[in-house]
């Protein structure tokens, strides 16, 4: 699955996050996303609209770490790179350009690209995705401002919503596909 060498920068963020620091992680997913732009790039690939968003993110809040030193805690900088990420989900979205459909043309024969099945299929692949990453966002804002709540649901609602994504991108294709009787 593509997606998930697209999201590569996130996952470097949240293990060196961990690891040793939310400025660590920040500067290792800049350095991954980058470093994924110009592969895909030198290699002619399409540079994906989750690329470029990531690499936007990941310099504006490497940026703003150096000016303006925010404190950030696990939490809050979780808080800002799911936002961002979720907000490069809802522009897609909105811009009737879901984030998926480059991904699914790389799979898909052209004949079907302009048809209201694909177009619908990648749309609520994308909202799925959405509502998975709002999980992650609330789950964040929660960990941060509700000191009731434990550290480990934060990690659970987030493993669970993302588990629940990667599933629904690989099993809802296949069923319009067996529905539409498609090869």
């Amino acid at each position: 699955m593509k997606i998930l060498i697209s999201i590569s920068p996130f996952i470097v963020f949240f293990a060196l996050m961990r690891l040793f620091s939310p400025v660590v992680g920040l500067g290792g997913a800049l350095v991954t996303s980058t470093l994924l732009c110009l592969r895909m790039w030198r290699r002619q690939e399409s540079v994906k609209i989750l690329e470029i968003g990531s690499l936007v993110l990941f310099a504006f809040l490497a940026a703003l770490t150096l000016v303006a030193a925010p404190a950030w805690t696990v939490a809050t900088v979780r808080l800002a790179v799911d936002s961002g990420l979720l907000a490069i989900v809802l522009v897609s979205l909105l811009i009737n350009r879901p984030f998926t459909l480059q991904y699914a043309r790389e799979r898909v024969p052209s004949e079907f690209w302009d048809s209201p099945v694909f177009l619908a299929v990648n749309r609520r692949i994308a909202l799925v995705w959405a509502m998975a990453f709002a999980v992650l966002v609330v789950a964040d804002a929660a960990a941060e401002w509700v000191p009731s709540i434990p550290i480990h649901v934060d990690v659970v609602a987030s493993i669970v919503a993302f588990a629940a994504a990667v599933w629904f991108t690989t099993w809802y294709p296949e069923r319009i596909r067996r529905a539409f009787a498609l090869p």
